[in-house]
């Protein structure tokens, strides 16, 4: 197998900077003792995994192996300025204190009296790096005594006594508190993930018990409303057979009353039939992005089952967006047959709307009007869908589902990153949008198995997506079990 070239060239870098390093370890002639104590650093913060305990083998390590006093300050800028966080006369400070007027924050190693102060970097800045900008860092949270990474410089380092360090010591220690700077961001890091990852589960039950749950209470609601619409209905009955018993049909008033109520419980019908509708595809999105299993497996999960697409998906989000689209003038061109000859696929019937819902989103925006080829006006939406035959490989077929919309073509720069995150097209400013509609698009498409894109035509623009299809000698056991 030939390996692509993006894969070689990034394996040639990695080889690049492996021969660099090799050069420059050569070049730092550290002593034994020193690659000792590099050693013992990465193997104790290997071995002890807490943030405080990160701090103590800062201090002890050079404490046991060097003898000399080291202390560790971190920027705080809420209070200002650095502060001290842990030393190796004292351990870790319950408290952190301000740092002593000689300790600063500097790019660079500096000395001041009997100390040699270097600067500790998320990463050992390279030799063109622009310097770190300590005033725009947010480092530490004394709610919870968590430390939050914002910017390249995190604090500063303290040795001394320095009369015992000789030069090639303080080179050797600059390289040092590179390594202290670097396990601290990671170990930063990794607690942030760490609440994060809390946050989110607890979010999850949260709104499973004060979104969702509540949520199904309207269907309640929903059904209380039809009943009171049964009343008005039965009333309406009741007073024109009232009418007639009393010989009162032909009074003006009681016909105008009489037309009111009728009027009232047909708008009423109306509204409760839009209601209903509006909440079972809310509802759909919000149980189908809010699944625990989501935020447990930490990507989406599919709860896929036997569907038609039409009927089912793209005609239920249509009907979403009826209004919309009419009130931009955009005319609904439907494909014929199609949902007769529709072929029942495995699916997350729930993203699956979403998707469709982003697409329809979409064409609202930017559909535009166009001379069409009989040189009439023309804005429209359309949908269909294609069989591709070998598509996914041999005998592995495909089914293409289009949503076209009339428009000036995309740029071809645009069209080739439209479906990345955060991506929006240049005829967007106007409009409302975050640029990640056509990236989830992709997102659910991919985890079906399927593919999706972009194709200027003629008229306008095609955006589909492809999915698999099973076997061609099981589509007809396939279609029966869709029944």
């Amino acid at each position: 197998m030939v390996q692509p070239t993006s894969e070689r060239a990034d394996l040639a870098l990695i080889r690049q900077r492996l021969r660099e390093k090799v050069e420059a370890y050569t070049a730092y002639n550290f002593t034994e003792q020193q690659n000792t104590i590099l050693k013992s650093f990465f193997d104790l913060s290997q071995e002890f995994d807490s943030l405080r305990d990160l701090y103590r083998i800062s201090v002890a390590v050079l404490l046991e192996t060097m003898g000399v006093e080291s202390a560790l300050y971190l920027l705080h800028p809420e209070r200002d300025g650095l502060l001290l966080v842990c030393d190796s006369e004292q351990g870790v400070l319950t408290d952190p204190q301000p740092a002593p007027s000689r300790v600063r924050c500097s790019d660079i190693v500096y000395e001041t009296g009997s100390s040699l102060v270097v600067p500790v970097f998320q990463r050992p800045p390279s030799a063109d790096a622009a310097p770190a900008r300590p005033a725009a860092l947010n480092l530490f949270s004394p709610a919870n005594c968590s430390w939050e990474l914002q910017a390249q410089l995190l604090g500063m380092f303290e040795v001394k006594p320095l009369e015992k360090l000789s030069r090639q010591e303080k080179f050797f220690l600059s390289k040092y508190t590179n390594r202290i700077g670097f396990r601290l961001h990671n170990r930063l890091v990794a607690r942030q993930n760490i609440r994060h990852l809390k946050f989110i589960n607890t979010l999850v039950m949260d709104i499973e018990h004060n979104v969702i749950i509540p949520n199904m209470y309207f269907r309640h609601l929903f059904n209380q409303l039809k009943k009171k619409i049964g009343e008005l209905q039965e009333l309406q009955v009741m007073m024109g057979e009232l009418q007639a018993k009393r010989g009162t049909s032909e009074d003006p008033d009681c016909q105008r009353i009489m037309e009111r109520i009728t009027i009232l419980r047909g708008d009423l019908d109306d509204y409760h039939k839009q209601m209903q509708k509006h909440h079972a595809n809310l509802s759909l999105f919000l149980e189908s992005l809010f699944r625990r299993e989501h935020f447990e497996k930490g990507h989406l999960v599919l709860q896929a089952r036997r569907c038609r697409v039409v009927e089912e998906i793209i005609k239920p989000q249509l009907e979403q967006y009826l209004k919309r689209l009419e009130a931009q003038g955009i005319s609904i061109d439907e494909p014929v047959g199609m949902a007769g000859e529709e072929i029942p696929l495995m699916v997350d019937v729930g993203l699956l709307a979403q998707v469709y819902a982003n697409l329809f989103s979409n064409a609202v925006k930017y559909t535009r009007e166009i001379i069409d080829h009989r040189g009439l006006p023309r804005k429209a939406l359309a949908y269909g869908r294609e069989i591709l035959y070998n598509h996914f490989g041999q005998g592995q077929q495909g089914i293409k589902f289009n949503v076209f919309s009339t428009g000036p073509h995309l740029p071809a720069d645009e069209a080739r990153i439209i479906f990345s995150e955060g991506t929006r097209g240049s005829n967007s400013p106007a409009q409302f949008g975050t640029g990640h509609g056509l990236a989830f698009v992709k997102h659910v498409v991919e985890i079906h198995g399927g593919q999706v894109g972009y194709e200027p035509t003629e008229e306008g623009n095609n955006f589909y997506f492809i999915l698999p299809l099973p076997p061609m000698e099981l589509l007809p056991l396939w279609s029966s079990l869709g029944e």
